[in-house]
């Protein structure tokens, strides 16, 4: 039961808003607070989000929000003790939905030596979410944050699902599951996972949102990021990716200089340019699966290759492994070609699973109907 006094005051700041008045952090971080603890009726809680969205969310706003869930709402753990650990997930709400580049990127990178904690969700505004991919692949997307932890230890790329019960305890889980417009928690839930990463590549749904989320993620402790929004080739429709399809907006950030913006096209990292259909979303998520494990065996989709080794490339140049973007896309496409980048994903399958979860068994039916059985069959033969 609600009390009157609670309920009144919690509307009030509710009208706040709709006024188109801004939150303090503290009261950013209370108001959420009260949220995640279900403390305040549904109603209040939808409102409240959408009256926050509405207005437009300052800074202090998300980075409140962003607390909240961190101290209410999320199992933590400790990885401090690598450098640099990367998180490359993006905000969604893109007006483009695409095939899922950036788990492509991160298994790229992650085969190059990046060390990749992945904090994401399944498809909310989106047709095929990271999680849905993964788990269709047969990653555990059940499984503890220890397994996740062991699985970055061990392999170099974990991913924590940002709707799980055993991540989130006691509200994203309940307040994801239900919905279906953009809001805040697409980028201060997005950036709550149980671990701290130091360098970031993120993906935003607006190029107006760019230095806000530059300035968040540096505001709650990222060195070093590249937070990007990619365009069509009408610059019309974009992508929380850097695109093949057109120009890219890229803000670079780390914790010795000011931050710096700029634009490439494809053509500039020696690129072809592509068309939207080359790269859209299926339906099926089987066929996605089955595209998605072409791809990182350099099989087919030349197009989803190219956009994959780019945001991949983003990654080696973020955590200094390649010195130009360029070199990184290069470095990319070798480790698709070379197969290191399927082993990577076999190996994620077999280390992210908890006790009892068969994922090699689903990753190997997957393989069969994508005509690379062989292949892999190879590969885990041969081991680590």
């Amino acid at each position: 039961m609600y009390k009157e006094e609670s309920l009144s005051r919690f509307g009030s700041y509710i009208q706040h808003l709709m006024d188109g008045k801004n939150l303090t952090k503290k009261e950013s971080k209370d108001l959420f607070g009260e949220i995640l603890q279900n403390k305040q009726p549904e109603i209040h809680q939808g409102a409240f989000l959408a009256a926050l969205s509405s207005k437009g969310e300052t800074i202090d706003e998300i980075v409140g929000a962003w607390q909240a869930i961190r101290s209410f709402d999320t199992k933590t753990v400790d990885l401090s003790q690598i450098f640099p650990l990367v998180e490359n997930s993006g905000t969604g709400m893109d007006s483009l939905k695409t095939f899922n580049i950036s788990s492509a990127a991160a298994v790229i990178a992650a085969a190059g030596g990046a060390i990749i904690a992945r904090h994401a969700s399944r498809a909310l505004t989106s047709r095929c979410g990271a999680v849905d991919i993964l788990e269709a692949l047969g990653v555990d997307m059940n499984c503890s944050v220890e397994t996740v932890v062991k699985s970055v230890n061990n392999v170099g790329i974990g991913l924590f699902n940002g709707m799980s019960e055993r991540v989130h305890p006691n509200a994203l889980f309940r307040i994801l599951k239900h919905m279906r417009f953009g809001s805040t928690l697409n980028i201060a839930a997005s950036l709550s996972g149980p671990c701290l990463p130091t360098h970031g590549l993120r993906g935003v749904y607006s190029e107006s949102i760019i230095p806000k989320v530059a300035h968040i993620m540096q505001s709650i402790g990222y060195e070093k990021g590249m937070v990007v929004h990619g365009f069509d080739s009408n610059k019309e429709k974009g992508m929380d990716e850097l695109s093949t399809l057109g120009e890219s907006i890229i803000c670079e950030f780390d914790n010795k200089s000011s931050p710096k913006t700029y634009s490439l096209v494809p053509e500039d990292l020696g690129l072809k340019r592509t068309t939207y259909d080359k790269i859209a979303a299926y339906a099926n998520l089987k066929d996605e699966a089955i595209r998605f494990l072409k791809v990182l065996s350099g099989k087919e989709h030349e197009e989803c290759i190219d956009i994959s080794c780019l945001n991949a490339g983003a990654i080696l140049y973020l955590i200094s492994d390649c010195d130009t973007l360029q070199k990184g896309v290069i470095k990319a496409r070798d480790l698709i070609d070379s197969k290191k980048a399927i082993k990577t994903l076999l190996n994620w399958v077999k280390s992210q699973a908890d006790p009892g979860h068969d994922g090699l068994k689903v990753f190997l039916d997957i393989s069969e109907k994508a005509g690379l059985r062989e292949i892999i069959d190879d590969i885990h033969k041969r081991g680590n």
